[in-house]
């Protein structure tokens, strides 16, 4: 087995029991034997030993082998390819992959770039499947899809609480600054993404029931349906979020904009006193022939009473409208 395989498990009528990777075309194609395979970031090499192991399509190789590939379903002959994004939290921090399954008769392949727990959940599951479902293509294929999705809930709780620190901060008037801004800005960057990766599992599922029955069976259509409206539930809450994050950030603009109206408020006003005295007292310092204080000696103090007197006034007005 290749150092990037996690897992390659049989499942028989007998307990599962681990197969080497080069074992795996022995069991390929026998409708009672059912077999897992989960591998991290494989290299070019492995991918292709799995896909002379299994007969996968030399396209759908190429496409487990590269990374950032768009969300689809791809029929082939003899399998399905199945590219999905996944998203979690690890580290306090969401965190972005991809999974690529290989879907067949009696297999399925899951190959992850994350670094995520992986898929142990699917194998404690499908070795203790619910009555009247055996451990399968089918019920492995659900297992994988209700896990991814279920991943996406505990990240878009943590982006909401998130939001609601940053929210309570702005209602109690904390002060407006780039910092706040900035995270606002990258949690709307992180939706988009989260809703890039949720959406196409909307369509996936629903492929999958209407153009795949033998994989969406009569006793797994419910919870294949179930998957797609746990999809629905977690676009819906993105795009309220997203929605949230947009009006919080357009309250956060005007807040600096109500701030920097102040500043040029309180500027003018100061300038407005500092001007009143500033054309009185400049009056005095031109040469003119008449000048009140050469004939009248309280020229002086009565222009200085005078001038302090407006500029108080003018003070007192400003102050009340809230200029100064």
């Amino acid at each position: 087995m290749p150092e990037t395989a996690i897992n390659c498990l049989l499942f028989t009528d007998s307990k599962p029991r681990a197969i080497e990777f080069d074992a795996i075309s022995e069991h390929v194609g026998q409708p009672d034997r059912f077999i897992w395979i989960e591998l991290k970031s494989p290299d070019s090499q492995t991918i292709t030993r799995l896909g002379e192991e299994l007969g996968l399509h030399a396209l759908a190789l190429e496409d487990a082998i590269s990374t950032h590939q768009r969300p689809k379903l791809e029929d082939y002959d003899g399998h399905v390819f199945i590219a999905t994004r996944t998203a979690q939290l690890w580290e306090s921090r969401m965190e972005l992959g991809e999974t690529h399954l290989f879907v067949g008769g009696n297999f399925v392949v899951a190959i992850r770039h994350d670094s995520g727990g992986g898929y142990q959940r699917v194998t404690e599951r499908l070795q203790r499947p619910p009555n009247g479902i055996r451990a399968a293509t089918p019920y492995a294929l659900y297992l994988v899809l209700d896990l991814i999705v279920d991943q996406f809930r505990p990240v878009i709780e943590g982006m909401q609480d998130h939001f609601h620190a940053l929210e309570s901060q702005l209602m109690a008037g904390a002060r407006p600054g780039r910092d706040m801004l900035e995270q606002l800005y990258e949690m709307k960057r992180d939706l988009t993404a989260l809703r890039d990766a949720t959406e196409p599992m909307q369509e996936i599922t629903q492929n999958l029931i209407r153009l795949h029955p033998e994989l969406s069976t009569k006793e797994l259509r419910a919870y294949y349906r179930d998957i797609h409206d746990h999809a629905v539930r977690v676009s819906a809450a993105i795009d309220r979020l997203r929605a949230s994050t947009s009006d919080a950030m357009q309250f956060h603009l005007a807040s600096l904009s109500v701030g920097q109206n102040e500043s040029v408020q309180k500027l003018a006003g100061w300038g407005a006193l500092l001007a009143l005295p500033t054309v009185v007292f400049s009056l005095y310092g031109m040469n003119f022939v008449d000048m009140p204080e050469l004939k009248w000696p309280w020229a002086y103090p009565v222009v200085l009473l005078g001038t302090s007197v407006a500029v108080l006034v003018l003070y007192r007005r400003l102050k009340r409208r809230g200029w100064i």
